[in-house]
């Protein structure tokens, strides 16, 4: 049961419903249930393995927290990492580490056939299990235990945000959980105004643009520089979208439950910096990375070399748990040379800037540093796209040799993406749709709690912080002017929620039209 399909359109509301009629004490009982059956539609006997991973990680952290010898609860520590990692590559892994293995071997004239296991790749594994670790680490660390065996299941499997994040901790959700929530009219509209975001991002935008991407990298012998450009600059776009969505679709979900899930995006793109940029997108598994690989790794506190040394490794590991694939490896490294760069040149740059009065923070600069960012964003999108390490080197053959001028060449990268003049000015019309929505959905000041901070430092500076009240010069004074203030907020949530209706309308009408359903990207993750 994906998040786009009608089955989760008619399975949401009864849920819902259901948890506000049910006395607070047994609400959880009724949400662990839903989410089982929401994991269970994808497999039936995945189940166990969520299960077997939820006893594990608790009786984990029991046993940790009612320990007094370091060495004892190291010891328990190490045994949960073990099986559930051990697992996570199990499922994930075995087959790419054994035909890497066969590869290699076969350099050496061995003539080993290629061998795999019949293994089914339990959809969100990745994600449920750094939440798990998550939550026995930072029991090891200190936390409380969570001793309600219903609660902390229901915290592994919630299901608006099993299948593919945001990677919750327990500090943030689990007191939710337990938490008495009552339904309210701010809840439930400012949900339904983040799904409608989501969906508009998903149904309208990602699956429009795949089409595009799809058909360059089908047929990359037919592309030239320019359609494996644009094709780039399209994933990168239609990658966020999708992702993007599928995290507000959760947010929205749960928030109707009164229930606020952390923000995974911050407007990526107006990064103007790849630091920047890693500190706005999937923000709850980079701060993951940050706070239980970077920083216990020695962050930056050990010098210049091992900070580069530490991010490499933080990147290289980033980019595989993206998928079992050297390509994500590839993606993973780009990005640490380009965060490497950004170490070595960021007190020059400030320096220079300084010495011919440049304003960093000017329009001209900020517009063309963001540039470079999208542009560094589309070289990733490309590798992150590609199907094997053969293809990325097809692809930047293609942007170095294949280039030219003029209709006809402006006519075959069109041609490569299946795209004419019309469907230009609906890309055009799409995106400008996108952005006017997520202005009016007022995401950033009432969506979702703040990024957790770091404990110390971080891989990519400090988490974009949640939204500030407005200082008290800005405040409404007059009665007069509180009055016409009010109806300008009542006007704006009006025309918002208008727009959202519309906005899930326009997705589930695609939907309905079209002979199938297009999957969640980060599904294989």
């Amino acid at each position: 049961m994906t998040f786009n399909s009608l089955q989760f359109l008619i399975f949401l509301p009864i849920v819902i419903l259901v948890y506000f009629l049910l006395p607070h004490k047994v609400r959880w009982v009724w949400l662990l249930i839903a989410s089982y059956y929401a994991y269970m539609s994808w497999n039936v006997w995945l189940v166990f393995l969520i299960l077997g991973t939820t006893i594990v990680s608790y009786v984990a952290g029991l046993l940790i927290a009612r320990t007094e010898r370091k060495g004892i609860k190291k010891l328990w520590l190490a045994l949960t990492l073990i099986v559930c990692l051990g697992t996570l590559i199990f499922f994930k892994y075995f087959n790419f580490l054994l035909g890497s293995v066969i590869d290699f071997l076969n350099l050496f004239a061995l003539d080993i056939e290629s061998v795999a296991l019949d293994i089914i790749l339990p959809v969100g594994i990745s994600f449920y299990t750094f939440q798990t670790l998550s939550y026995v680490i930072d029991v090891y660390r200190g936390m409380a235990p969570e001793k309600h065996f219903g609660y902390y299941a229901l915290f592994v499997s919630y299901f608006p945000q099993l299948v593919a994040g945001p990677i919750e901790r327990p500090e943030n959700l689990i007191p939710q959980l337990r938490e008495k929530h009552s339904p309210n009219r701010e809840d439930l509209e400012a949900g339904f105004r983040i799904m409608a975001v989501g969906f508009f991002r998903k149904c309208v935008v990602a699956d429009f643009l795949g089409k595009f991407v799809d058909s360059v990298f089908s047929d990359m012998a037919s592309a030239n520089s320019l359609a494996v450009i644009a094709a780039g600059a399209l994933f990168a776009v239609q990658l966020y979208c999708d992702f993007a969505g599928y995290s507000e679709i959760a947010m929205g979900s749960a928030r109707m439950m009164g229930i606020k899930l952390m923000r995974n995006f911050d407007r990526p793109y107006s990064a103007t910096s790849m630091r920047d940029f890693i500190r706005r997108w999937h923000i709850s598994l980079n701060t993951w990375f940050r706070d239980y690989l970077y920083i216990p790794l020695g962050g930056s506190r050990k010098g210049k070399a091992r900070q580069i040394l530490n991010v490499f490794i933080v990147y290289a590991l980033c980019g595989l748990w993206h998928g079992a694939n050297w390509t994500y490896m590839c993606w993973g490294l780009f990005v640490a040379v380009i965060m490497t760069i950004e170490i070595f040149l960021r007190k020059r740059y400030h320096a220079m800037c300084d010495k011919l009065k440049i304003d960093n923070n000017g329009v001209i600069v900020v517009l063309i540093r963001r540039a470079i960012v999208f542009m560094l964003c589309i070289i990733g999108a490309l590798m992150f796209r590609a199907q094997s390490i053969a293809q990325i080197g097809e692809i930047f053959a293609k942007l170095f040799t294949d280039i030219g001028f003029g209709a006809a060449y402006l006519d075959s990268a069109l041609g490569a993406l299946s795209m004419n003049i019309s469907d230009l000015l609906r890309l055009a019309l799409v995106l400008v749709c996108m952005l006017k929505l997520y202005d009016m959905a007022e995401f950033g000041q009432s969506s979702a709690t703040a990024v957790p901070p770091a404990p110390a430092e971080s891989a990519a500076g400090p988490a974009p912080s949640a939204a500030q009240p407005l200082p008290s010069s800005e405040l409404i004074s007059s009665p007069d002017a509180a009055a016409a203030g009010e109806r300008s907020l009542y006007a704006r949530r009006a025309i918002s929620l208008g727009c959202s209706v519309l906005a899930i309308a326009l997705a589930w009408f695609i939907l309905i039209s079209s002979s199938g359903t297009s999957a969640f990207v980060y599904f294989q993750f």
